[in-house]
């Protein structure tokens, strides 16, 4: 028996961290953009005569703590009598350490799956991957953002079941995002920039709340990454030469080295020139407005 589950890629424009003792009412608030591409989970099951559990990063077989994320959401729903081979293969379509939520499509995705096969509810079964998140420092907020799909506003903190999520319904763009490095999630929450975060994106939502557009989204999320500090010299350089030919401002993926941007469908063909003078990596993609999805996979498809 093979499960698949699809899970969209997560960019944060901006957040507030908030983590509390219960997981479940940590989260963060803020605001961001779910992409059409993001983690494919794949999940098969044999017979055997003991039980065995193996997880794999885009084909690549990986370690218990170097995948602490996942296997936290597997020993809470696989069965302790489960007796059988367990593989959890997870394609990513974007750099893992970048900023794409990759580590919550992870998560996400395995839980779904595991329940798809063992019993639950998109509730209980993502409640289990937002405290992996949360416990292992893997984020905060994209669990309830990519259940929400879209553009989201995180305007209450907490959990799936406990966070209150809203969406900002327009159409008409696309989203650029171009990738230059990683920027550890757990080493920005654990650093002293956190209280400046907490200041400029608590003003930066408020700001959204009282004039609800992708033109407020962007300029709040540009304001942010100027404001803390996180976006340095070079991609303030890159930021500027893509915006030369938008009419939103861009603004650094949070959190990665990176840049994103909503690109209106007559502004595509002048982005990927200035891009491509620039020689950097990028993709464009839609924004995706669905759930994620699970469901057994079939050899037609």
């Amino acid at each position: 028996m093979l499960i698949r589950a699809f899970v969209p890629a997560h960019i944060t424009a901006f957040f507030v961290p908030i983590i509390r003792e219960d997981p479940q009412n940590s989260g963060s608030l803020g605001a961001g953009i779910n992409l059409s591409k993001g983690t494919n989970v794949f999940i098969s099951f044999e017979e055997s005569l003991e039980k065995h559990v193996h997880v794999a990063f885009n084909g690549e077989p990986v370690k218990k703590e170097d995948a602490r994320i996942t296997y936290h959401v597997i020993e809470k729903i696989l069965p302790e009598d489960y007796i059988g081979e367990v593989e959890v293969w997870q394609y990513f379509d974007y750099p893992t350490g970048h900023g794409y939520g990759n580590s919550a499509g992870g998560a996400l995705g395995t839980a779904l799956g595991l329940s798809y096969k063992f019993g639950g509810t998109l509730l209980s079964a993502s409640r289990i991957a937002h405290e992996a998140e949360v416990i292992h420092k893997g984020g905060l907020g994209d669990i309830v953002a990519q259940l929400a799909g879209g553009i989201e506003i995180r305007i209450k903190e907490g959990g799936p079941g406990v966070a209150v999520v809203d969406n900002i319904l327009v159409e008409g763009f696309k989203v650029l995002t171009i990738s230059i490095g990683k920027l550890e999630t757990r080493k920005v929450l654990d650093s002293e920039v956190v209280e400046k975060i907490k200041i400029a994106g608590k003003q930066a939502l408020e700001n959204l709340l009282r004039d609800p557009r992708p033109e407020t989204l962007m300029k709040e999320a540009r304001s942010f990454a100027v404001e803390t500090g996180l976006m340095s010299e070079d991609l303030i350089e890159i930021a500027n030469e893509i915006d030369r030919e938008i009419s939103l401002p861009s603004s650094m993926i949070m959190l990665g080295k990176g840049i994103f941007a909503l690109v209106r469908e007559e502004e595509v063909e002048k982005v990927k020139e200035i891009v491509k003078d620039l020689d950097l990596q990028y993709d464009i993609s839609y924004i995706y407005w669905g759930k994620p999805v699970v469901g057994r996979w079939l050899e037609s498809e």
